[in-house]
């Protein structure tokens, strides 16, 4: 089996990286990961809930989006509190050329949602177990409606 097809594998790294920066760039879709582009009346109140709990954790949030209206974009995402550091940019502290943006794990709808909001739930849980001091308060996503 390839390596990274073992769900732990890819949790293991996922914490290593975290454990070596204290963050983790995080790169998540836009249309139906956490806004309804289709207006089926869908709402995505738990992965934005997940990238309120990252960005407490310090990660750095990149929306990944082909929607072509940035203002839209982040007018949206400035109204209803979902948090971002960039759009379809590279984080200051990684300069490359190349087209691709660098993350460290996406968040869309089209690329297994489930699978990497669970790791990222995972990986939240392990942080805080590893901080508490038993008095601080965090909110762990859910995929219970």
């Amino acid at each position: 089996m390839d390596y990274y097809l073992n769900k732990e594998h890819t949790f293991q790294r996922l914490l290593a990286e975290y454990k070596k920066y204290q963050s983790l760039v995080v790169a998540y879709d836009f249309d139906n990961t956490v806004y309804d582009f289709h207006k089926n009346g869908w709402q995505f109140r738990q992965t934005i809930q997940l990238l309120k709990a990252l960005k407490e954790l310090g990660c750095y949030l990149i929306i990944f989006t082909a929607n072509e209206d940035e203002g839209f974009v982040k007018n949206h995402c400035i109204t209803n509190e979902i948090p971002f550091d960039g759009i379809n940019k590279n984080p200051p502290f990684y300069p490359s050329m190349s087209r691709k943006v660098y993350y460290n794990i996406l968040l869309d709808d089209r690329a297994g949602l489930a699978e990497t909001f669970e790791h990222l739930t995972r990986l939240i849980k392990q942080v805080h177990k590893e901080r508490s001091s038993g008095d601080d308060e965090i909110v762990i996503p859910s995929l219970e409606t």
